[in-house]
């Protein structure tokens, strides 16, 4: 009985539970709230038949799917192309981003050789500096190395691939190597002693046990391509059969970002799609993911 009495609790008065709970759960609905704002804004904006900023309620006036005609009937901005340029280039990147980023974290992480903590640093210091200063650079090279290799060149899907792909040794490699850090090593030790090769090991073991942390990486590769505009417009230029959506939809704003609101509105929100599909298959594996890369940097 006295045990009993010990451990039942009482019920907290108003007063407590204001002091205690109600706070966290006001911030909560404020967090939501806030991210949740520009979503329902962005769905509003796309059934606005008026498809002008200044003119825009939460709740539309005259809904409709004015904006969504005016984006796919306009030839000379053909949305679905660019839709389907977005979806391809950021499936490519985020394919080779993954399996390039993998493979590098995981010697960084189970080998030992000189130069290893320099290579590290090298690359956390290079991640410091914005794409803009190597936007420059990245035309300049292309435009010579399209002269021998056409495919290479300015105005090709394949080189602004290669160009992303370069990215895998950043800041995913790190996440990677954090996660690689955490599996035994007693694991590769034993499978040598079976008999498996350094490839069998890699492939058949630690990639498997790494499935989590590459969900995240493939999906934020994925994404970031998506919305990456500055070195796709300098390496795409304006032609509008291979540019992206992000350099598409900027069309739109570009000087006239009140009339146009509606149909920008409209595709932004049909550009949520493929990631949304992504991320609820990918979702299962996003938060063990994204917690297990925290544990060691």
């Amino acid at each position: 009985m006295i045990v009993n009495d010990l451990t039942r609790q009482k019920p907290l008065t108003a007063a407590q539970w204001t002091k205690k709970i109600a706070w966290r759960h006001a911030i909560g609905v404020l967090a939501v709230a806030f991210a949740l704002f520009p979503l329902i804004w962005m769905i509003s904006a796309s059934f606005d038949t008026i498809g002008s900023l200044s003119a825009q309620k939460l709740i539309p006036l005259h809904p409709g799917l004015e904006n969504f005609r005016t984006l796919f009937g306009n030839p000379d901005q053909p949305y679905l192309t660019w839709l389907k340029n977005s979806i391809i280039i950021s499936s490519a990147n985020a394919i080779l981003q993954m399996f390039i980023g993998a493979t590098a974290a995981y010697a960084l992480s189970r080998f030992r050789f000189k130069g290893r903590k320099l290579t590290l640093m090298t690359i956390l210091v290079v991640q410091m500096f914005p794409q803009l200063l190597a936007a420059t650079s990245l035309f300049l090279m292309l435009a010579d190395l399209g002269k021998s290799i056409p495919f290479l060149g300015l105005g090709q899907t394949s080189a602004l691939i290669i160009v992303f792909a370069g990215g895998a040794l950043g800041i995913n490699a790190w996440m990677l190597k954090g996660f690689y850090d955490t599996i035994p090593s007693e694991i590769d030790e034993s499978a040598k002693v079976d008999g498996a090769s350094h490839a069998q090991i890699y492939f058949r073991i630690i990639l498997p046990l790494a499935r989590p942390v590459l969900a995240v990486i493939t999906l934020l590769s994925f994404i970031g391509t998506m919305n990456e505009f500055l070195i796709t417009s300098v390496i795409l230029g304006g032609n509008q059969q291979s540019i992206t959506l992000a350099v598409g939809m900027q069309q739109y704003i570009d000087g006239q970002y009140n009339a146009h609101w509606g149909p920008f509105a409209a595709g932004a929100l049909i550009a949520t799609v493929p990631v949304m599909i992504l991320f609820l298959y990918l979702q299962k594996h996003v938060v063990a993911g994204l917690t297990a890369g925290a544990n060691k940097g």
